[in-house]
């Protein structure tokens, strides 16, 4: 007997073998067959799903979960647009923080809508005593007042209190870790948001790093998450290189360095698991610390990297010796640089063909840098959603002839790279729906067209938010296609992607989400 039978829906399957079905059998969380192989078995819960269109649960293959949680629940100064309001909700947030000389936390900054950065002066005015951290909204700076600067030691680099990417690790350096209850909780807080957005499976952009980390023991707050039932979709983990650490293994194992004990991608079960190794080589296109190869429109810098390059590249070859799948954080066309030269060095002095090492961002990929992703297998992890809302600043600081390199969708997939969709939430809108709709239109929000060339197909966008996703975390045998034997996540969509016209992708509703066959929110059967 079937523990349930789905009905009356249009199954977008995404596997060609069967593309489109009626009927869809579950049995102990798993697809077991389609239309007339399950039409008239028995089951214990028939659900009539009333025409609805029903495609495989969305991989979001780029978040910081524990981020979006903490962010949810922090004082914001997102909207405003004049210094004076910044500052009153800084005071507002530091009035209601009663022990003297205590950490102050502000999100949603970002100095694009001000004009200009914040002050660590401006700040003292408003901090009474109090230690003041304004996280940057892309993560890769934050604003801090006096109290923090003189904590720092006299050599790290900072803008009148603004520190970007190596500095600001070192101001949270100065910060407590969160606990793993609190941390559990924040994570527990995004992954309830994730599903309702028809995400049932997503990748944790960096763990236990110092750019991104929220604790050394982050890892474990995963699985208190876990073990506590906060954790109602799959996740895996990417840990950060800055955990990697020189090792006395056997020389046949051929490990120079490698996290305790071995660790290494794989380790895990369908429900938490560890994936790629993290590697940032540049920052990022709002903070203006992308790493490029020309200078920045209007302005007289290129961005920066995070280390030397050969640093990174050392650090990158050292993952792939190990046997970690890799994930390369590079957002500018100098960092893809850096990034594709170290893999193939990598590949040359250890072939590892089913590696699957994937650049996060690929936010700049110039034209001849494509058939070298292609030789090299590597995905291209993207946030299309970035260009829906930042795309009139990404595309006038890049200028006409760089903005249709932004984001790619077209040119990856004609040079035969895999397109994997993701949102690096909470940067920006983590719907899956939203980035699929831009994906096709290439239109941000304001209408302005961004690299028309590089739209795609309806077919072709949801693909890279499932079948793809889902190769890029080692998750084909399981997830990504309603195919029997594979595991019954999906969402139930008030229409079809594919009927509607483009422009109203992003505003179908998501109507239910499932995970091992049950809706989230429902208990088992």
């Amino acid at each position: 007997m079937l523990c349930a039978r789905l009905t009356n829906a249009r199954f977008l399957t995404m596997d060609p073998e069967h593309p489109v079905a009626h009927d869809l059998g579950i049995w102990r969380g798993r697809i077991v067959g389609l239309d007339e192989a399950v039409t008239s078995l028995p089951a214990r819960e028939v659900i009539d799903l009333q025409g609805a269109t029903v495609l495989p649960g969305f991989i979001d293959a780029h978040v910081h979960l524990a981020w979006t949680g903490f962010k949810e629940n922090t004082p914001s100064i997102a909207g405003r647009t004049r210094i004076d309001d910044v500052l009153a909700v800084v005071e507002e947030a530091v009035t209601r923080k009663g022990s003297p000389g205590a950490w102050v936390s502000i999100a949603g900054y970002d100095q694009r809508a001000l004009g200009r950065h914040l002050t660590a002066a401006e700040l003292d005015q408003v901090s009474h005593g109090h230690k003041v951290f304004m996280l940057h909204d892309s993560g890769h700076g934050c604003v801090v007042n006096t109290a923090v600067l003189d904590l720092l030691p006299a050599d790290i680099p900072h803008d009148s209190g603004f520190l970007a990417e190596g500095a600001m690790g070192a101001a949270r350096a100065l910060r407590l870790p969160y606990s793993q209850e609190e941390l559990a909780e924040a994570i527990g807080r995004a992954a309830r948001t994730c599903l309702a957005e028809g995400i049932t499976a997503c990748a944790e952009a960096g763990i236990g790093g110092t750019l991104f980390g929220h604790s050394p023991v982050e890892l474990g707050a995963y699985q208190l998450a876990h073990e506590e039932g906060l954790l109602p979709l799959r996740v895996q983990l990417m840990v950060s290189a800055d955990r990697l650490r020189q090792v006395a293994a056997h020389e046949a194992d051929g490990i120079p360095r490698a996290l305790d004990l071995g660790l290494r991608t794989g380790f895990g079960d369908d429900r938490l698991s560890v994936g790629a190794l993290k590697i940032y080589t540049d920052g990022g296109m709002m903070a203006r610390t992308a790493a490029l190869s020309s200078p920045y429109e209007q302005l007289d810098h290129m961005g920066q990297l995070q280390e030397d390059p050969e640093v990174l590249a050392d650090t990158i070859v050292d993952g792939h010796l190990v046997g970690w799948q890799l994930a390369v954080h590079a957002i500018g066309d100098r960092a893809a640089d850096v990034a594709l030269d170290a893999l193939e060095r990598a590949q040359r002095l250890r072939p590892r063909p089913g590696a699957r090492h994937r650049i996060e961002h690929a936010g700049l990929i110039r034209p001849d840098q494509l058939p070298r992703f292609a030789r090299l297998g590597i995905s291209a992890v993207v946030q299309p959603n970035f260009l829906r809302y930042f795309g009139d600043d990404y595309a006038a600081i890049m200028g006409e002839e760089r903005a249709p390199w932004l984001y790619r969708g077209r040119g990856f997939l004609d040079h035969g790279i895999t397109l994997v969709g993701s949102s690096d939430r909470p940067v920006t809108d983590g719907s899956p729906l939203r980035a699929v709709q831009f994906m096709v239109v290439r239109t941000s929000e304001s209408g302005q067209v961004i690299g028309p060339d590089e739209g795609i197909t309806v077919d072709e966008a949801l693909r890279a938010y499932t079948v793809a996703g889902a190769f890029a975390c080692h998750w084909e045998d399981s997830l990504g296609s309603l195919t029997p034997g594979k595991l019954a996540d999906l969402v139930v969509l008030g229409d079809d992607p594919r009927r509607v016209d483009a422009s109203r992708i992003g505003d179908i509703e998501v109507v239910a989400t499932y995970v091992d066959g049950r809706e989230t929110g429902k208990s088992a059967s």
